[in-house]
């Protein structure tokens, strides 16, 4: 053959092999994503040699427990501004077999959010974090991917007399603080945060958006306290009621060390917090301190928020528990959206502008919520904290088995159980399942069921679909 012949022969097979590779490129997760998104992917798609990659995975790491380089981390990150970003995440990661984790604003307890035992694609909703408020109605619509203190402050921007009963913590998210029901400190008179959800919009697993009316009241009823990603990814996304407050609230603190009875106090507390005005919301924090310079003692930290003024509040308390000694002293009037600032652990006199830094159907019939909590900073430590938290949580059993012991899906716990990764079962599942949902669970499954049947949105807690039929679904 003639140079000539070979170079042509050369050139013709590079031809036909280009667009092979061209079509072996596009079948890869990453050109699926291509295909769908067009040149807005380089922008919503992150991979782990693109220089945003590292900090946005890093951003919403609330539990430093995963922050460390042994946390494997996803394929990709999709960042999404909009609802078709989102079907494009669940087209791709469906035709290729690749789980999905949903961030709102990563403070799950076990890092379910953002961790995989398999390979994964992190679907990061903080740029979805619109508050759009109708102060005329009072309902505003609030973006999966905004935080608690936007939520706050958008309503404080409006409104000096409405707020939201929601949580303490300004980072935490709002797509799964309002799908696990939303445990918050003026839940006693308004409810859960859950019970203030009108509406919701999701996206399904056939990509279907969906709003409560499209959805029917089975699967809302399911995404208000039931853990949003166990069914679909919500979107732009709950429209919600807020509720009355007073121009001043009040917050009252005392602390009292086991010299001084705290043990007494913690054991009457548990008699009259569920028994006290419902406008007020009496808490107490356990923790070790320091007595003197070489003794440690037990204190006991108690807080109330009162939906009055100082002088209407102390004198119920007063009334309900007098060997707490509260005085004037120890309360401090403001207004509703100061009180959000505080119990975020924020320094008196900050601006609410602080609220929006990111930096830093479950709940029904239970009095008390308890959190048993440790920290630490050394990576090494791990290991030894975790034990004494279980020590503590076994050595509560007694006396908080009274009643069958639960647990609140916010704060999950993967000592209670995990699926199978290889078979999964609905038996299985009711071991832990029940623990956050009690009789709930079942019902929860069998939604589940209808609109996720191939439990496509799955973690190692995530309701597995039962095998009951379509009758017994519309029954319950």
């Amino acid at each position: 053959m003639n140079p000539l012949s070979s170079i042509i022969s050369t050139l013709l097979f590079l031809f036909f092999l280009l667009p092979c590779s061209l079509l072996l490129a596009d079948e890869t997760l990453q050109g699926c994503f291509q295909d769908q998104l067009g040149s807005s992917s380089q922008e919503i798609v992150h991979t782990p040699n693109t220089d945003f990659y590292s900090s946005l995975f890093q951003l919403s790491i609330r539990n430093l427990r995963f922050a460390s380089s042994s946390t494997s981390g996803p394929l990709l990150i999709v960042a999404p501004t909009n609802e078709t970003h989102i079907q494009a995440s669940i087209i791709c990661c469906k035709k290729h077999g690749t789980q999905v984790r949903v961030r709102s604003g990563g403070h799950d307890f076990e890092g379910l959010s953002y961790t995989s035992a398999d390979p994964f694609v992190l679907i990061d909703l903080s740029r979805l974090n619109s508050v759009s408020i109708d102060i005329e109605d009072g309902t505003p619509w609030a973006q999966a991917g905004a935080t608690l203190g936007e939520v706050y402050y958008s309503i404080a921007e409006e409104s000096s007399t409405l707020g939201f009963p929601a949580g303490y913590c300004h980072t935490v998210g709002v797509g799964g603080h309002l799908s696990g029901g939303g445990v918050g400190n003026m839940m006693r008179k308004y409810g859960l945060a859950a019970d203030n959800i009108l509406d919701a919009k999701m996206i399904d697993v056939n990509v279907r958006i969906l709003d409560r009316i499209a959805m029917g009241e089975y699967p809302f009823w399911a995404l208000r306290g039931g853990g949003g990603s166990s069914f679909g990814v919500i979107i732009f996304s709950w429209k919600i009621k807020l509720v009355p407050v007073p121009n001043t609230v009040t917050i009252c603190n005392i602390a009292k060390n086991r010299e001084e009875g705290a043990t007494d106090l913690v054991y009457k507390w548990q008699n009259i917090a569920s028994q006290i005005h419902e406008n007020i919301y009496l808490a107490v924090t356990i923790q070790a301190a320091n007595a003197t310079d070489d003794q440690m003692t037990i204190r006991a930290s108690f807080r109330a928020l009162a939906l009055w003024g100082a002088n209407e509040t102390l004198p119920v308390i007063h009334n309900h528990f007098p060997e707490l000694g509260l005085e004037p002293k120890h309360c401090t009037e403001m207004g509703w959206i100061q009180s959000r600032l505080l119990y975020a652990g924020l320094p008196v006199g900050s601006p609410t502008k602080v609220l929006l830094d990111r930096s830093s159907p479950s709940g029904k019939g239970f009095l008390y919520n308890i959190q048993y909590l440790s920290g630490w900073q050394d990576s090494g430590e791990v290991k030894r904290k975790m034990r004494w938290v279980r020590k503590l949580y076994k050595y509560m059993t007694p006396y908080v088995s009274k009643f069958p012991r639960g647990q609140y899906i916010n704060t999950k716990d993967l000592d209670l159980g995990k699926n199978d990764p290889v078979k999964p079962s609905y038996t299985e599942a009711r071991v832990w399942g029940e623990k956050y949902f009690g009789a709930n669970f079942r019902r929860l499954a069998l939604v589940k069921d209808k609109i996720d049947p191939e439990n496509f949105f799955r973690n190692e807690q995530i309701k597995h679909p039962t095998s009951s039929t379509g009758s017994v679904w519309y029954c319950c």
